[in-house]
């Protein structure tokens, strides 16, 4: 029985990488620092949901129909994929708040030119926006 290789260091959580190859035919090995695919390190969970949705072409209405599971369930588990393959998911929320953090940014920087506020006033707004 052939086993999956850990991704993730069981120490420290870092990404382990591939020092060692080897044949089991002829027993030849090569040895070097090997990145492993990416896809070798979604859990198996997420490798197979890749699989069914490869497999419906990207249609979601077909990957909700074969796994038997709501459109909210198929866009958390692809956002999961997203996120296993080291991506950024981008949301609605996190969308409308970079737009409220540019608005207030503006905001301050208005208050600013018009010398409401401080260059060093400004400086911590925005900080802690």
């Amino acid at each position: 029985m052939k086993y999956k290789a850990p991704g993730k260091c069981p120490v420290c959580s870092e990404k382990l990488s591939i020092t060692k190859l080897s044949c089991p035919k002829c027993s030849t090995a090569i040895e070097g620092d090997f990145q492993p695919c990416e896809f070798c390190r979604l859990k198996e969970e997420d490798l197979e949901f890749v699989k069914v949705f490869i497999r419906s072409r990207g249609n979601i209405k077909d990957v909700e129909k074969e796994l038997g599971i709501s459109y909210p369930t198929v866009r958390g588990k692809l956002d999961s994929v997203i996120k296993g393959l080291g991506y950024e998911v981008t949301t609605k929320e996190s969308i409308k708040d970079n737009e409220d953090k540019t608005v207030a940014r503006n905001e301050i920087l208005d208050q600013l030119s018009k010398g409401e506020i401080s260059p060093k006033e400004a400086t911590e707004q925005i900080k802690n926006l």
